[in-house]
Formats: structure tokens, C-alpha cells, sequence
């Protein structure tokens, strides 16, 4: 019994020993922890990832949907950065089954499509759709191209006056516009010309202004998890032009504010001052 209890006496001493030891190996950690938490002052921690799950309740985030409705694209899925998985190798493949479709809309507008002006616009058209939709094409990664730069630069960046085209999904009719993006880095910066290639990807498609605006804000959170991203999109609907209620004047404007330019009415005070300056 004494053998025992001098034995228990021992591993508890040892025990005690060796809890003391951590403790003094981890105060000069949360000494340099403090330190730096000091240096940095009340820097904006990043935003998170947009992490998209197929199976979790994502209803309250921007996105086209998850499945193709092209023909021929019924099994392609969309990543959780809102690319197209799976397609074919070309997108051409489908050239004379759109050829074929504008022939029929001419026809059933009474057109002659055999009368020299139109022998090829249902060719024209088709190859001329590819281009407005494009960016169905395109992935994030391959549009940044590894410009992502590690910079310990804390102040806002922003790019204005992006010149923009998209494609109406209700009319199939196009609205332009111009998009400024701003961004408070968090030690990571992306290449200048990199924020218009973003408003490229996601305006050449069937889109809405709404959530064009907020999907190229989200894309830059995906790209460099920065305090803040700000979005103003400044559009004009040719739906509303040439048809409806037709006021040639109109312009659409829409913004998504995350991070620090929702959260600080300062901070997102700045941006627009910027945007709004000659």
C-alpha cells in the first residue's frame, strides 16, 4: 500500500511539473500575440470564404441556377463559384442547332429567309449569342491567373467606371452599364485588371442587375477574403427602352455592400464619395 501511494505521489508530482512547464513555454506566445494584436490596432478581420453546399440551404445567396437548361448541357452542374461543370469540349458544337432555331423565329415572323439579307443571320445570330454569353465559359481561377499578390496594404482600393454588357433573361435583350468595385485588402491584393475580368465573367450571361452585382462582390471574397467588398452598378435596360414603358432616360442602380462597407457607415461613406468624383 505504501509502495502505491508513494508511487501515485510520484506521477502526480510529475504531472504537476509538467503543466508548469507548458504554461511558461506559452506566455511569451500570448505575450507575442498581444503584441501583435497592438500593432495591428482594430484592423477589419477578412471575410470568410462563400462556401456553397448543394445540399444546404443556400436560398439566400446570389446564384444562377445549379443545372444547365441549355440542350445538350442537361447534366452540367454549377460549382460553388458559380461555374459550369462538365460541358462539352466546345460550346460551336451547338452552333447549327441555334442556327436552326433563329430560322424558325424568322420564319414565324413571316420573314423570307432565303432573300439575301437574311441567308446567314441565323449563323450570324447564333455565333453572336455565344459571344454574349461567353462567361458561361469562364472560371474564376482561370481569369485571376495566380495575380494575387501578398501586400501589407490596409487602405481601400477601388476601380471605377468598369464598362459593362449583359444580356436581359426576361427579354433576351441586352443592358449595359458601368460597375466601380472597391475593396479593403486584408494582406492580400488582386491585380487591377483582374476586377473588370470578375464583371466580365459574370455579365455575359442571362442575368438580372440585382444579382449580377452581388455575384461579382462575392467573387472577389472568393478570390482574396478581404475586410470589405463594395458593389454599384449603374445599368440602363433596353427592356425599358425599346418596349414596356419605353423611357429612354432611365438608369438602373444597385449595390451589395459586405464586410466593413456594410458594418461602418465611414467606411462605405468613403467608397461612394470616390465613385461619385470626376
Amino acid at each position: 500500500m505504501n509502495g502505491n501511494t508513494r508511487g501515485s505521489e510520484e506521477v502526480a508530482t510529475e504531472q504537476s511539473s509538467n503543466k508548469q512547464q507548458q504554461q511558461q513555454q506559452q506566455q511569451p506566445e500570448k505575450q507575442q500575440e498581444k503584441k501583435q494584436q497592438a500593432a495591428g490596432g482594430n484592423r477589419p478581420c477578412p471575410l470568410r470564404k462563400i462556401s456553397w453546399s448543394a445540399e444546404g440551404n443556400d436560398d439566400d445567396l446570389a446564384k444562377t441556377p445549379r443545372t444547365s437548361t441549355t440542350p445538350g448541357h442537361e447534366k452540367c452542374t454549377f460549382h460553388h463559384d458559380m461555374e459550369l461543370d462538365h460541358r462539352p469540349p466546345t460550346r460551336e458544337a451547338l452552333l447549327p442547332q441555334m442556327s436552326h432555331s433563329y430560322k424558325l423565329l424568322l420564319k414565324a415572323l413571316g420573314e423570307n429567309v432565303e432573300r439575301e439579307g437574311l441567308l446567314k443571320t441565323p449563323e450570324r445570330a447564333a455565333k453572336a449569342m455565344l459571344f454574349f454569353t461567353k462567361g458561361y465559359d469562364q472560371s474564376l481561377d482561370d481569369v485571376i491567373n495566380d495575380a494575387i499578390f501578398d501586400e501589407d496594404h490596409d487602405e481601400m482600393v477601388v476601380v471605377k467606371d468598369i464598362e459593362m454588357f449583359s444580356m436581359c433573361e426576361h427579354h433576351l435583350v441586352p443592358f449595359y452599364g458601368k460597375v466601380s468595385i472597391g475593396y479593403l485588402p486584408c494582406k492580400k491584393i488582386l491585380g487591377l485588371s483582374k476586377l473588370a475580368r470578375i464583371v466580365e465573367i459574370f455579365s455575359r450571361r442571362m442575368q438580372v442587375q440585382e444579382r449580377l452585382t452581388k455575384q461579382i462582390a462575392e467573387a472577389v471574397v472568393e478570390a482574396i477574403q478581404p475586410a470589405g467588398v463594395a458593389v454599384v452598378v449603374e445599368g440602363v435596360h433596353m427592356c425599358m427602352v425599346m418596349r414596356g414603358v419605353q423611357k429612354i432616360n432611365s438608369k438602373t442602380i444597385t449595390s451589395t455592400m459586405l464586410g466593413v462597407f456594410r458594418d461602418d457607415s465611414k467606411t462605405r461613406e468613403e467608397f461612394l464619395n470616390l465613385v461619385r468624383a470626376k
